[in-house]
């Protein structure tokens, strides 16, 4: 029972924490296009050894919403449609909760090598691209295989091998 109420309680902080970094019409948790994007360090939970080193491989796995990109250890990586371009909107509280993957990154298996690459940001960061889309972790997928931030705030998905957003909304997601 101490289990589920820890458990509901943390999905409740992490849903509030997200929907900083939702789609409405203020610009919570981004940065306008004028204003440089920052880079901080990854969420603990979403730190991985590939990250630490700088680098990781992206490829496919199977999941709940399909063919996905996962990194080297299984977690999912997603994209924000507020991106301008190959620059990160990301910025603030956001970052703390959508850690970008950066550094060198190989294809892995089902990845097209020709649509991975990097982006350098403002922070100085080289900022992992597939298809021109920079990928994120998010805060809130504890282990390798989870999906919860699909569809957070309607601008944060999950995507195919083929670089497009998984429109699909995850079962137990953050909204």
């Amino acid at each position: 029972m101490r289990k589920a109420l820890t458990g509901a309680a943390l999905l409740a902080a992490l849903t509030i924490i997200a929907a900083g970094c939702g789609g409405g019409d203020e610009p919570s948790g981004t940065a306008t296009p004028a204003e440089p994007a920052t880079t901080a360090a990854p969420a603990e939970s979403a730190t991985t050894a590939a990250q630490e080193t700088g680098g990781t491989t992206v490829a496919v796995a199977n999941s709940k919403l399909g063919d996905i990109l996962v990194d080297g250890d299984g977690r999912t990586l997603y994209v924000f449609t507020k991106d301008q371009g190959d620059q990160s909107a990301c910025s603030g509280p956001c970052v703390d909760n959508w850690p970008a993957l950066v550094g060198d990154a190989t294809a892995g298996t089902g990845v097209q090598a020709s649509m991975l690459s990097t982006s350098m940001q403002a922070s100085g960061d080289a900022q992992v691209t597939y298809g021109g889309k920079l990928l994120y972790y998010f805060a809130g997928d504890a282990k390798p295989g989870d999906t919860n931030g699909q569809g957070v705030g309607s601008v944060w998905y999950a995507l195919t091998a083929d670089g497009n957003l998984v429109k699909q909304k995850a079962a137990g997601a953050y909204p």
